[in-house]
């Protein structure tokens, strides 16, 4: 249930009306917009509903949230999206946003020289993958806590904000330290232990949809985390697996637009594990960009060639400022900005 405030409400009104949900049991997220506070009420709603909120002191009206998620719903901001500020990065809204780097963390050399390109092109974070989730067991799985403090070199000299990726609770406290946004991985998408841990560490969240998840599944992920109090959630389409062979997995674009309608929530495009192969990337980002997506999570890499992981699918650090200037210039076509510096 959504419990819309009067533009004029009282801290104190505000305030009475959280005491009365959360004494019935209930969970109130507040959600403060520019001019108007949003209560959302989340437990029993015939208890809630007993309350009869809509006659307290301050509060404009109640409406029913019918969807399954309820704080990712754009029900709760009446169609203002969300904008997330990150290590003075904006994503979200009108704000576009590139989250550039390699897919795995190979060298001190490899980390910094990528993190330097990036933020001299003008990208709004550093990517790079400390753990690695493998479809074999054989395959390298990433640095660990020497991949964490290469990051951490990396965010200290360059000022970006760091996604990368926590495959394990147990690893949870180490990668907080580092990590300005924690990626969920499509794998993970529906590991609930792993998302409501990262709810309750506050911490940032990209979350990757699922290979095979609807739209539907990727909010609930979503909401697992926002139910501890953590609002600051990207959603992340990454393609899908279809009956198609002749590219990796199915990049559902249209899954942009309806997840606008159906969230309040940023939402990014990774082409580069969509489609698997580097002359794909650019096409892909293109379109996602102009379709209207907050952002575009890609890799590169100094010498794809050589690359540990994904190589195939990482464009050449050389080609990215090129690159990043034609998603731009896609972006704006969609009324997309990108934030001030870092």
């Amino acid at each position: 249930m959504m419990i819309v405030m009067k533009q004029a409400a009282s801290e104190e009104e505000i305030a009475a009306v959280i005491a009365r949900v959360e004494g019935a049991g209930a969970r109130a997220h507040v959600i403060r917009g520019e001019e108007i506070t949003v209560i959302g009420a989340v437990g029993d709603r015939e208890h809630i509903g007993r309350l009869g909120l809509d006659s307290d002191p301050g509060v404009d009206h109640v409406v029913p949230i019918l969807k399954p998620y309820k704080l990712a719903s754009s029900q709760v901001r009446k169609g203002e999206r969300s904008v997330l500020e990150i290590g003075g990065a904006k994503i979200g809204g009108e704000h576009f946003a590139m989250i550039a780097g390699p897919c795995t963390v190979e060298s001190r050399d490899q980390t910094l020289s990528t993190a330097r390109l990036v933020r001299e092109s003008g990208a709004q974070f550093f990517r790079g993958g400390a753990y690695k989730p493998r479809t074999s067991p054989y395959s390298f799985q990433g640095l660990g806590v020497e991949g964490l403090a290469l990051l951490a070199q990396a965010k200290q000299e360059t000022g970006l904000p760091i996604v990368t990726e926590l495959m394990d609770v147990r690893d949870l406290e180490a990668v907080v330290e580092v990590a300005d946004v924690i990626q969920v991985g499509a794998r993970n998408m529906q590991n609930y232990t792993l998302l409501t841990e990262i709810g309750r560490s506050g911490c940032p969240a990209l979350i990757k949809r699922g290979f095979s998840s609807t739209l539907e599944e990727l909010l609930m992920a979503a909401e697992y985390v926002m139910k501890e109090g953590n609002e600051n959630v990207i959603l992340c389409e990454r393609g899908i697996r279809t009956f198609e062979t002749a590219y990796r997995f199915t990049l559902d674009l249209m899954a942009v637009p309806i997840l606008k309608e159906q969230t309040h929530l940023p939402v990014v495009v990774d082409p580069s594990h969509a489609a698997g192969r580097r002359d794909l990337v650019l096409p892909l980002s293109l379109a996602a960009a102009a379709i209207g997506a907050d952002g575009i999570i890609v890799e590169i890499h100094p010498e794809p060639d050589e690359a540990i992981c994904d190589g195939p699918q990482a464009l050449r650090n050389d080609d990215f400022p090129a690159y990043f200037d034609q998603v731009l210039k896609a972006a704006a076509l969609a009324g997309k900005t990108v934030s001030a510096d870092v």
